[in-house]
């Protein structure tokens, strides 16, 4: 098969395309084909310097997939072959997306739902599942509440604006106001200028903060919070704690989750849940969708088409 690994940690040109065997499903495992690749920023933070991960001996970054179920090992009794799944396998373990297949525990997928081709559904697992769990499983979101959503127009920030908004939320998105009217579409009911305005200052009373940005952003949001409020930060912070007075924090790590995928896949088929897709590259173009995704001003996902 083909698949792009990285021959050393550095820059993107470190992605090299290659001819790796085929794996093999082992038991409770599926061959899955991939048709697109989501990329995500995990992806060239990890082939920089290999933190976090455990590699295999063929380092292949990516942990978005959608594709089609090619074989299924013993045991596995949910999928056969042809059914079209999407998941984020492994993490934080390689799943090895930017590659013509892969395998994995059956469990880490689900099928993909009809209203979404393969790029769409590729661009959903891993940010998806992170402002699920942010969101709903962490800070338990309801209607009614105020949420604050850094970085809005982001890979993980645009869904996770739809998904609160699908809990009934009232949404605050901080974005660029080039991206303000793209947001009050996906439902965000008021918008902050970060260029412009400092958010700290002009909001208040909020249930639920969630920080895709890191850096300061952390300690100012604490500011916005109602008493009781919850800050969840994707970008570290153990250190908040130490001055969050009245409120909570809690720092994610996303993980595989077959209940939170099927949700997601619930509200994408509903309409409810659109991702947006920034820009589409072959497979063998994964050093140009790093090169684009570390220069921070893409809107949405990328992603890479494999079959």
């Amino acid at each position: 098969m083909r698949a792009v690994v990285v021959n050393q940690w550095g820059g993107p040109e470190v992605l090299t395309e290659t001819t790796l065997d085929r794996p093999e499903p082992g038991p409770t495992e599926v061959l899955v084909r991939v048709h697109a690749a989501g990329v995500n920023p995990v992806d060239w933070k990890t082939r920089a310097t290999g933190m976090l991960i455990a590699w295999g001996p063929n380092p292949i970054v990516g942990w978005d997939v959608s594709g089609t179920v090619e074989a299924v090992g013993m045991g596995v009794t949910i999928f056969e072959p042809g059914d079209e799944v999407f998941g984020m396998p492994h993490f934080p373990k390689q799943a090895g997306a930017y590659a013509e297949y892969v395998t994995a525990p059956a469990r880490h997928f689900v099928r993909k739902p009809a209203a979404l081709d393969h790029v769409a559904a590729a661009a959903l697992p891993l940010a998806a599942l992170t402002a699920w769990q942010a969101l709903v499983d962490t800070a338990d979101v309801r209607p009614g509440q105020r949420v604050l959503i850094h970085a809005a127009a982001g890979g993980v920030g645009h869904l996770a604006v739809q998904i609160a908004k699908a809990r009934g939320a009232y949404v605050i998105g901080t974005a660029s106001a080039a991206k303000h009217d793209l947001l009050r579409e996906l439902g965000a009911d008021e918008l902050i200028d970060y260029r412009s305005t400092d958010f700290a200052e002009a909001v208040r009373d909020v249930d639920v903060v969630l920080d895709t940005i890191g850096g300061d952003y952390g300690k100012r949001s604490l500011k916005v919070l109602r008493p009781g409020g919850h800050l969840v930060t994707i970008a570290g912070g153990e250190d908040l704690a130490v001055d969050a007075d009245g409120v909570s924090v809690s720092v994610l790590l996303v993980e595989p989750d077959r209940q939170g995928l099927t949700a997601l896949a619930a509200l994408a088929q509903e309409g409810a849940l659109r991702p947006l897709i920034d820009t589409v590259l072959p497979l063998e173009q994964a050093a140009k969708a790093h090169e684009i995704g570390e220069r921070g001003r893409t809107t949405g996902k990328i992603v890479l088409t494999v079959a």
